[in-house]
C-alpha cells in the first residue's frame, strides 16, 4: 500500500523523543482500544504470535492500519515469534518439587499413566547431561543427569511446585541454529502476506540466527526489518556481532533473567542501548516496564524509576507486554508511560554512552550526521528535518540522539511506519521531487507544527528517491 501526505500534526514542543511499543491482546482487541492506544501515544504495536489465530489477526491488522489512518500517525506493526519457547504440557494439578528428587520429562507423555512430566518440545534431541534446566519461571532448577528413549532425567536442585504448561529454559543448551520452529516458519509466511513491519526473532544465539531468518524474509520477498531479542545466555556472549547483523535489538528481559541472573540484566541492558547506538540500531527495553499496572491505576515508585532509566540509557523504545495485552488499565499504563518519557526527557539531556568518540561506527552518513547536529546545536535550531528514501540517514542522525526532533520526510508508507519506534522521529509521507523537505517545512509552519521565528536544519540530496545520497544540508529560518 503506497499513500502519500499522511501528516501527523503535533507540536514540536509537545513531542516525545522515546517512543512506546504496546502489546495487542483480550485487553485491547477491539478497533475502539487500538486507536485510543495510538492517540495515547503509542508508535508500535506488538502481536505475540505465541497466542491467538490468523483470523485475530486479520482483524487486528485492519484496525490497526486503519487506526493509524485516520490518526495520520504511521505506526509499526511488530510480528513477536514465538520460537522454541519451551513449556509443559498439560497434566492435572499441582506436582511438588522437593531438592534432590528425580524428575523425568517426555514430549506429550502422560502424566498420570507413565509418571513422566510431559512437554511441548522434544528436549531429548538437544540437551546434555550436566547442563541445566529451569521451570516455572526460573522457580525450580534443576541439572541434567542423563537422557535414556527420548525421556530426560534430572535432579531438582531445590523445593517449589510445578504446574502445566509452565516455562521451561534451558540456558547452557546449543540449538544449533534451530531456532525457527514449524509454527514460526508459517507465522513468518503469514506475516509477510499481511505486510509486517518488523519480525522479532526470539531466543536469538548468534549471528547465524539472524542471517537465517534474512535470507528467509528475502526468498518470501519481504522488507520487514528483523528485530533481534537478546534473551539467551548465548546471546549476551556476541552481542556485538548480534546487533550488527540485525536491524533492531530488544532486551528481553523476562527470559533474559533466568538465562543469565536478574543482577545481570541492568548491566547488559546498559550495554545493549550502547551498541545499538554504537552500530544505528533502534533500542527496546520490555518486559515488566509497569507490571504493577496491570491490576492497579498506578505505577510503582520503582516502575517510575526503571522506565526514567531506559529514558536516560537512551533506549529508543520502550515497550508494554502485560499491561496493555491482559491488564485492568492498558490506555491509563500508556498514558502514564508517556508522562514518565515527556518528564525525563525535559529535565535531563540524553546523550549516546559509547566509551569514547573513536568507538562509534565512522562513514560518510555518520560524519554528515554529527555535522548536521553540532550545526543544529550552534544555532539553537528548533528540529531538524530530513529527507530519506531507506530511512538510513533518519538512522544516522538519531544514532546521535540531538535534543531536536528529527522531521523525517519520505514517500513510502513502509520506511514512515519502521522510523515510527525511532528515538526522535516523527515521519511526514509526501513524493519525491526535489522540494519536498521545503514544501514540507511550509506545510508544518501552516499547521502550526513549527512556528514564526524557528529555526531548521534540513538534510537532503540532490537525487529524491534515490537511496545513499543526502549531500546536502541548509538553514531556513521561518517567516
Amino acid at each position: 500500500m503506497q499513500i502519500t501526505n499522511i501528516a501527523p500534526k503535533v507540536s514540536s514542543t509537545d513531542f516525545k523523543r522515546t517512543k512506546i511499543i504496546a502489546t495487542i491482546g483480550p485487553a485491547t482487541n477491539s478497533f475502539e482500544a487500538i486507536n485510543k492506544l495510538i492517540k495515547a501515544g503509542v508508535n508500535g504495536l506488538r502481536l505475540n504470535f505465541s497466542h491467538g489465530t490468523y483470523e485475530e489477526r486479520d482483524q487486528q491488522i485492519d484496525w490497526i492500519r486503519q487506526a493509524s489512518l485516520e490518526c495520520s500517525k504511521p505506526v509499526a506493526i511488530i510480528q513477536d515469534l514465538q520460537g522454541p519457547k519451551m513449556r509443559l504440557g498439560d497434566f492435572d494439578g499441582i506436582v511438588q518439587v522437593h531438592n534432590g528428587q528425580s524428575l523425568s520429562f517426555r514430549f506429550q507423555a502422560d502424566y498420570e499413566r507413565e509418571n513422566v512430566l510431559p512437554t511441548q518440545y522434544d528436549l531429548s534431541k538437544k540437551v546434555k547431561r550436566g547442563e541445566r534446566i529451569f521451570l516455572f519461571d526460573g522457580k525450580i532448577c534443576a541439572t541434567i543427569t542423563s537422557i535414556k528413549n527420548d525421556v530426560v532425567f534430572a535432579r531438582a536442585d531445590n523445593d517449589g511446585i510445578l504446574l502445566a504448561r509452565k516455562g521451561i529454559n534451558l540456558p547452557d543448551t546449543d540449538f544449533e541454529g534451530d531456532i525457527l520452529t514449524d509454527k514460526d516458519k508459517k507465522d513468518i509466511a503469514y506475516g509477510v502476506d499481511h505486510d509486517v513491519d518488523f519480525v522479532a526473532l526470539s531466543f536469538v544465539q548468534t549471528v547465524e540466527d539472524i542471517k537465517h531468518l534474512k535470507r528467509l524474509l528475502k526468498n518470501l520477498g519481504s522488507n520487514a526489518k528483523i528485530i533481534a531479542k537478546i534473551e539467551t545466555r548465548a546471546a549476551t556472549e556476541d552481542l556485538n556481532g548480534i546487533i550488527q547483523e540485525a536491524d533492531a535489538v530488544m532486551v528481553a528481559r523476562g527470559d533474559l533473567a533466568i538465562e543469565t541472573k536478574p543482577e545481570a540484566v541492568p548491566i547488559l541492558q546498559r550495554k545493549i542501548i550502547a551498541l545499538g547506538l554504537k552500530y544505528g540500531r533502534p533500542s527496546i527495553v520490555a518486559t515488566q516496564m509497569l507490571a504493577g499496572m496491570v491490576d492497579s491505576a498506578e505505577p510503582t515508585r520503582a516502575e517510575v524509576s526503571d522506565v526514567a532509566t531506559a529514558v536516560m540509557l537512551g533506549a529508543d523504545t520502550i515497550m508494554l507486554s502485560d499491561e496493555t495485552a491482559t491488564g485492568k488499565f492498558p490506555i491509563q499504563s500508556v498514558k502514564v508511560m508517556r508522562r514518565i518519557i515527556k518528564y525525563t526527557e525535559n529535565n535531563t539531556d540524553i546523550k549516546p554512552i559509547y566509551t569514547t568518540e573513536s568507538e562509534s561506527v565512522c562513514d560518510r552518513q555518520s560524519a554528515i550526521s554529527r555535522a548536521i547536529i553540532t550545526l543544529a546545536d550552534s544555532i539553537e535550531a528548533t528540529a531538524i528535518v530530513a529527507e530519506t528514501k531507506s530511512g538510513a540517514t533518519a538512522l544516522k542522525i538519531a544514532a546521535q540522539r540531538p535534543q531536536q526532533p528529527i522531521i523525517v520526510v519520505t514517500s513510502s508508507l513502509r520506511v514512515a511506519q519502521q522510523l515510527s519506534i525511532l528515538y526522535g522521529c516523527i515521519s511526514f509521507i509526501r513524493k519525491d521531487e526535489i522540494t519536498q523537505a521545503a514544501k514540507l517545512t511550509n506545510w508544518l509552519l501552516v499547521n502550526k507544527v513549527l512556528k514564526k521565528g524557528d529555526i531548521i536544519v534540513t538534510a537532503s540530496g540532490q537525487h529524491p528517491g534515490v537511496v545513499g545520497t543526502t549531500d546536502t544540508i541548509k538553514v531556513r529560518a521561518l517567516e
